[in-house]
């Protein structure tokens, strides 16, 4: 990412809040393209069709019309800054999550070590970050469309909340409400949850991306069946070949 004043900043709150909120991400048409082909998926391997929710894994593998989601533009420049120049991806998921959907409970993705929060209190010391999450929502996400939920700065308790933990430091979860299009990136240690759908009639469509660094391991399932579709290889440019894998010769490579 070019070191531009806005480009600090982002990198900045990524290391003083654990998220960033990227708005008009996706166009308009961009955006129902995507609601259409993710009421086009059907299961296969892991992925489920519940009562109430719509979960889909690893869907870059299924056709070239997901590609360009791995590395939209201004998305992709703050994960390389975050994770570095080679990051790649290790998952994309799209989610239809529908009324009367209960979201998951407070707690962080992935931690890499845990550190005593004395440690990390101290606001000129930044700990680097192994994985990054993107959603981008294809909704306006009100109140009652089971927005994200998120605790600013909570990346810094140096560890993952314990069962029943609601807060921390005092500071409550916050909800994300954001416009369709509008994209949040929030590490992996960072302290959030879900919500329900307390609509009527509405289901939130949900596009996940998680990035992170070359050393964390990509773990598409089903694992060892899997295959790399070669049309969606073909169709990649460089930078997604790279995210999908195709990286230089490194140490342990």
């Amino acid at each position: 990412m070019p070191r531009t004043r806005h480009a600090v900043d982002l990198l900045r709150a990524m290391h003083g809040h654990g998220f960033v909120l990227l708005h008009g991400v996706l166009a308009p048409q961009q955006i129902e393209a995507v609601r259409t082909a993710i009421d086009r998926l059907e299961p296969i391997h892991w992925d489920y069709q519940g009562l109430v929710d719509d979960h889909y894994k690893c869907v870059f593998n299924r056709d070239p019309f997901w590609l360009p989601f791995l590395d939209l533009p201004g998305v992709i420049e703050l994960a390389e800054a975050c994770l570095g120049d080679d990051c790649h991806v290790i998952g994309q998921t799209a989610w239809r999550s529908h009324p009367g959907f209960i979201g998951g409970e407070l707690h962080a993705d992935y931690l890499a070590m845990e550190l005593p929060e004395r440690c990390l209190s101290d606001p000129g010391f930044e700990l680097p970050m192994q994985v990054c999450t993107a959603h981008i929502y294809l909704d306006r996400i009100d109140a009652d469309l089971c927005p994200t939920r998120v605790i600013p700065g909570s990346h810094r308790a140096g560890r993952k909340p314990r069962p029943g933990e609601t807060h921390w430091q005092g500071r409550e979860p916050q909800p994300v409400l954001c416009e369709a299009g509008d994209v949040l990136l929030f590490r992996s240690d960072l302290w959030h949850g879900g919500s329900r759908n307390r609509t009527a009639d509405r289901s939130r469509y949900l596009l996940q991306v998680h990035y992170g660094r070359r050393m964390v391991a990509q773990k598409f399932s089903p694992y060892l069946q899997w295959r790399f579709n070669p049309e969606v290889v073909e169709a990649a440019t460089p930078r997604q070949r790279r995210l999908l894998g195709e990286h230089e010769a490194s140490e342990y490579d």
